[in-house]
């Protein structure tokens, strides 16, 4: 037998991948479908050099989140909570609540963190998320690529 070569996968840097930005229309899109495709962008696991700990995502826009669709009866049953720190502080709002309120953006921008790590790298990435409740978005200097995602 001869000498086996040692040679290491090198893993993949930010600097070595050109970061592109995607624009997603949300209308009429299952708001667990979209986000596990958007969160995968924004991850890097569309690429094939793709490395757990770097930052290889690309930029997504989302536009039209206020016409996510939700199955079932979600938007009567999935309640989102938040806690004051004080006493007796916890505070619930349905779905339904949160799209017919004044943000309906956030449905969707918590769908999508809770699918990133949860950790400074996730942070980071959520950084590179837009999301927009109507159709319009100041990112057109960046010549977003559209994205079909269904």
């Amino acid at each position: 037998m001869g000498a086996v070569s040692h040679q290491a996968t090198q893993p993949a840097r930010p600097k070595d991948t050109e970061q592109t930005w995607y624009v997603v229309d949300a209308t009429d899109q299952v708001l667990g479908r979209l986000a596990t495709r958007v969160a995968s962008i924004l991850r890097g696991k569309h690429r094939a050099i793709f490395t757990p700990h770097a930052d290889l995502g690309d930029s997504v826009v989302v536009i039209n989140a206020e016409k996510i669709r939700l199955t079932g009866r979600k938007l009567q049953q999935k309640t989102y909570y938040r806690h004051s720190g004080w006493v007796g502080g916890l505070r619930e709002v349905t779905a339904e609540k949160v799209l017919n309120g004044p943000h309906p953006e956030r449905v969707v921008e918590k769908a999508i963190k809770g699918m990133l790590p949860k950790n400074s790298l996730g942070r980071k990435l959520y950084r590179k998320l837009h999301v927009y409740p109507g159709g319009d978005h100041p990112h057109e200097a960046q010549k977003p690529e559209e994205l079909i995602i269904g």
